[in-house]
């Protein structure tokens, strides 16, 4: 990750590549850099070249000015639109990129820049330059940029900004590494491995193999891996600081490979089934993220981990599981895996957890992309309350996320005629899918949410923070709703 560092030169003295932060005007009145950033003869020639260039201000926009021969060597004229949190974590991931070639940046920052911007400031620029490839790039393609230093004072409650920003960037890409790592070495075991060498002495875990599974009647996790060589497992850590009053359980889906089963899916959408275990990689992030920062909640986060594939020994549409906790489920599709071992991990939770409050997140179904686009997950829950927490916890973190109906009309086709409940309902899928889930809740469904993640756990290119491949969707948004919980 990149050096990131509060304090350095002063406007008059800044060497080599500096950025300048240009916000956004009102009314259509020009754009003007903060006065006293620059020297007044460099902040001139700036200026001139603002309105050359018509920069507009907006968050992410950047102009590039070669200085040769002087000093600064080059301007980097940065849009961070109304200088809130958002708009500098644009400018952050644009100048990840813009100073890509450059071994040093410096952010001339104003003296106001609140915490929040910094915050903004150094997750664009971390999360942005972000690199998964197993192979090492060319030297001449190869990033350079290696510290970032913002000319800003450095206060405790900055510095305090910028480890939290740290950590949450840190865990993010963490959780972009364990989704982007292809499936020939992902398997349930790998995964348990990596999350293990990250826990510490302040994260406890417990990890259940094939045999204990069957023996405490895990039959959804057990179904659902019977068909691959690499058996599943049922990853359950925790952190439990003292004092903590709330206990929230977050459960993550985690298919280490998905071929559909039996119904197995065409090869265009097999292509990328590596990531759907992308939610079980965020939720251990999160538990992760919230030992560090020493958050004062409770947390217990459920990874049921299988691969789905086809063999001799895989479960059949048809077949009748029953999950821990004794409900059933008739299987309609093998396709529809990650609702049926997700119902063993809530049962559990509701049944020995005694947690206040249970969140699942899944990569779950094509139809919430669908209905909200590439970019935005669907949340589904009966509580107001933490409907509006998820949503005001993705809105700081720069996540989309929005609620979707739990609709009462279609309780009837989740039920089936030789179980209690039917894996694969059909549409509304996403609705159907939570509605499934919603059973096992039990008498905590007025304490439960249910967030479908498919579409933003992946991005097909550059965007904003974002880089092609996995996200690490929800890790930053659980750990605001977190540190919300604790305020």
């Amino acid at each position: 990750m990149i050096d990131i560092r509060l304090g350095g030169a002063r406007p008059e003295s800044a060497q080599g590549c500096v950025a300048v932060p240009v916000p956004a005007a009102d009314g259509g009145a020009p754009v003007a850099i903060t006065p006293g950033l620059l020297p007044d003869d460099v902040a001139a020639e700036a200026a001139a070249y603002l309105a050359e260039t018509e920069h507009k201000g907006a968050a992410g926009s950047v102009q590039s000015l070669p200085r040769p021969l002087r000093q600064p060597s080059k301007l980097l004229l940065v849009g961070v639109g109304a200088g809130d949190e958002a708009g500098w974590r644009t400018a952050g991931a644009a100048l990840a990129r813009a100073a890509v070639r450059e071994a040093e940046l410096t952010v001339l920052a104003p003296a106001e820049l609140t915490d929040a911007a910094l915050r903004g400031l150094a997750e664009g620029l971390w999360l942005a330059s972000y690199r998964f490839a197993m192979i090492e790039p060319k030297a001449d393609a190869a990033p350079k940029l290696a510290q970032v230093t913002v000319a800003v004072a450095a206060t405790p409650e900055r510095e305090a900004a910028l480890a939290a920003a740290r950590t949450v960037s840190d865990l993010t890409r963490f959780a972009r590494d364990l989704t982007n790592t292809p499936s020939q070495l992902k398997t349930p075991a790998w995964f348990v491995e990596q999350v293990l060498a990250r826990t510490g002495a302040r994260v406890t875990a417990t990890v259940r193999d094939q045999d204990q599974l069957a023996a405490e009647g895990f039959g959804g996790i057990l179904a659902v891996g019977g068909g691959s060589a690499q058996p599943p497992r049922l990853l359950q850590l925790s952190w439990a600081p003292e004092g903590a009053t709330r206990h929230v359980v977050l459960v993550g889906k985690g298919i280490t490979f998905d071929t559909g089963g039996i119904d197995i899916k065409p090869t265009e959408a097999m292509q990328l089934m590596r990531k759907d275990m992308g939610a079980a990689a965020t939720v251990c992030a999160t538990i992760l993220a919230a030992a560090e920062l020493d958050l004062p909640v409770r947390v217990t986060v459920l990874a049921p981990l299988a691969e789905n594939m086809v063999s001799g020994s895989s479960w059949r549409s048809g077949d009748v599981v029953t999950h821990y906790g004794g409900l059933t489920s008739e299987v309609h599709s093998t396709d529809a895996e990650g609702r049926v071992v997700l119902a063993d991990a809530m049962a559990y939770a509701v049944a020995r957890l005694e947690p206040d409050l249970l969140l699942d997140l899944a990569t779950l179904t094509g139809a919430s992309r669908v209905a909200l686009g590439k970019k935005t997950a669907a949340v589904f829950s009966d509580n107001e309350e933490l409907v509006a927490g998820i949503g005001t916890a993705a809105a700081q973190a720069g996540e989309l996320v929005w609620r979707l109906p739990l609709a009462d009309e279609y309780v009837k086709d989740v039920a089936a005629e030789i179980a209690d409940l039917n894996n694969a309902a059909g549409n509304p899928g996403a609705i159907t899918a939570a509605l499934y889930l919603r059973e096992f809740a039990g008498p905590l469904r007025d304490r439960w949410l249910h967030v479908d993640m498919s579409a933003p756990s992946w991005s097909g290119g550059t965007d904003g923070e974002l880089v092609k491949g996995a996200t690490g969707w929800g890790v930053r948004t659980l750990v605001r709703w977190l540190q919300g919980l604790a305020a």
